[in-house]
């Protein structure tokens, strides 16, 4: 049988897992990373600078394995993901393969809004050629639908 494009777009049978959490309490704040935390419809992530502001950005997560292309661009052998300031780092599960999909982290349930492009502070965080390392590899923005407590080692699924 002959999968359709659409159809293939629509089946993700892999499932990642939460590695990392973090809440930016303020703008250059440094992050502060959680082993939980709470997420609410209408706040976002308690404790993030951003609880409260749009819905387009309740949380920001990142592929774990992009973690290595950016250290390897940069000529490092790792790199902090605090260094990045984005909320959630899963691993094994695409999030690119998300855009316009709802998907669940543990007992929440979100929406894919957009890219999490890079911002200039990446070229501080980061040195010379941060911001351009992080291009493509930045992560994603979603919206709450169903909040929860998000944890390390929850599962991250397409819905």
């Amino acid at each position: 049988m002959t999968e359709t494009l659409q159809d293939l777009m629509n089946t993700m049978p892999q499932t990642g897992t939460v590695r990392w959490i973090s809440v930016r309490p303020g703008r250059h704040a440094p992050v502060e990373v959680l082993e939980r935390v709470e997420a609410d419809v209408s706040q976002g992530l308690i404790g993030d600078r951003y609880a409260g502001h749009s819905g387009e950005r309740h949380v920001t997560l990142i592929q774990w394995e992009h973690l290595a292309v950016v250290a390897s661009v940069l000529k490092r052998d790792a790199v902090d993901p605090s260094l990045l300031r984005r909320n959630i780092a899963v691993t094994g599960i695409n999030l690119l393969a998300l855009k316009n999909r709802q998907f669940a982290i543990g007992g929440t349930m979100l929406e894919h809004t957009g890219p999490c492009d890079p911002c200039s502070f990446m070229e501080k965080a980061l040195g010379a050629g941060g911001y351009n390392a992080m291009r493509g590899h930045g992560g994603i923005t979603a919206r709450l639908l169903h909040g929860g407590v998000i944890a390390l080692g929850d599962r991250v699924a397409m819905l």
